[in-house]
């Protein structure tokens, strides 16, 4: 048995809504952050990779290359010419920059008539209201919109700590705007930040669910290079999370999630050498089996609330 036996997740979702998994094709729109540029700070987030994203980003290409790319890296039977996509703006900030720009780079990732659904990815303190009615608009059209909000975690204490530059209440406005919108929003954790414990992952979790959220990402700290955490991972002063800890806490979590919220990612892995600890995340399926081994044992999602 496999997560989808125990997690309702986006890619079951998929099938149930397309008939089939729909694979996303990700997007480096070369937005930045304001983390990054000076409007809050510099250095971006401690756990950032600053050199990989910069390695990668856009190299100049227009989105439709990208997403032309995109499809060619997939298995054949994924590109074939019925298939469906779903625009993916990763990299940085994604709604963070004016208007016409923005509208411009997410209408070029749409004029493919394979692109189904648009998924954005950004900062809870950087989605103003103009931006939410634009996604409104496409989702009128019959475009699968979900905002993907990287909270990371509701501890603002720990949010100060690693240089994140907004807040819980910061998080909790953005949402409630667009759910007065109608939009979907996706939240994403991380487990293993610095001082935190599976106490706080568990109140990061009971808060996001307080504010209401359809879907969710987890994922375990990753240490890279470029980033602050690497130095402070090499100093000695860092210690990761272990694929043990890490799989307890993550069932645990989705026992506490109730089932009709979708887990859109359970954990994640990184390619050596940019990963430097913990080392089972440079294996992508490592994670996913001892999490599946935990639900296997003491039930899936929901089961806690029973």
């Amino acid at each position: 048995m496999g997560l989808d036996d125990y997690v309702n997740t986006f890619g079951a979702e998929c099938k149930r809504r397309y008939g089939g998994r729909i694979k996303k094709l990700t997007i480096d729109a070369a937005f930045t952050c304001p983390n990054r540029d000076g409007s809050l700070g510099k250095g971006g987030c401690t756990f950032c990779n600053v050199t990989s994203f910069n390695e990668q980003q856009g190299q100049g290409q227009s989105i439709a290359v990208q997403l032309q790319q995109g499809k060619q890296n997939l298995l054949p039977s994924a590109r074939q010419s019925n298939s469906q996509y779903i625009a993916y703006f990763q990299a940085y900030t994604s709604t963070y920059d004016e208007y016409a720009l923005l509208k411009q780079r997410y209408d070029e990732a749409l004029a493919d008539a394979n692109v189904v659904g648009l998924h954005i990815g950004t900062r809870p303190d950087c989605v103003p209201d103009e931006v939410l009615e634009l996604l409104v608009e496409y989702q009128q059209r019959g475009i699968d919109v979900w905002l993907e909000l990287g909270l990371q975690t509701a501890n603002d204490q720990t949010l100060k700590r690693i240089n994140r530059g907004h807040n819980f209440a910061q998080y909790k406005d953005t949402v409630e705007r667009a759910h007065l919108r109608g939009l979907k929003v996706c939240t994403h954790l991380i487990l293993g930040l610095p001082g935190e414990t599976h106490a706080d992952y568990t109140d990061s979790l009971q808060q996001v669910l307080a504010v209401g959220v359809e879907g969710l990402k987890i994922h375990p700290l990753h240490i890279v290079q470029g980033s602050t955490m690497a130095k402070q991972w090499r100093y000695g002063s860092l210690e990761t999370i272990s694929k043990q800890d890490y799989a307890r806490s993550v069932a645990a979590l989705i026992r506490q999630t109730p089932k009709e919220i979708i887990f859109h990612r359970v954990t994640a892995y990184a390619k050596k050498p940019m990963l430097l600890a913990p080392d089972w995340c440079a294996f992508r399926w490592e994670g996913l089996v001892a999490i599946v081994d935990e639900l296997r044992l003491k039930g899936g999602q929901g089961s806690d609330l029973n």
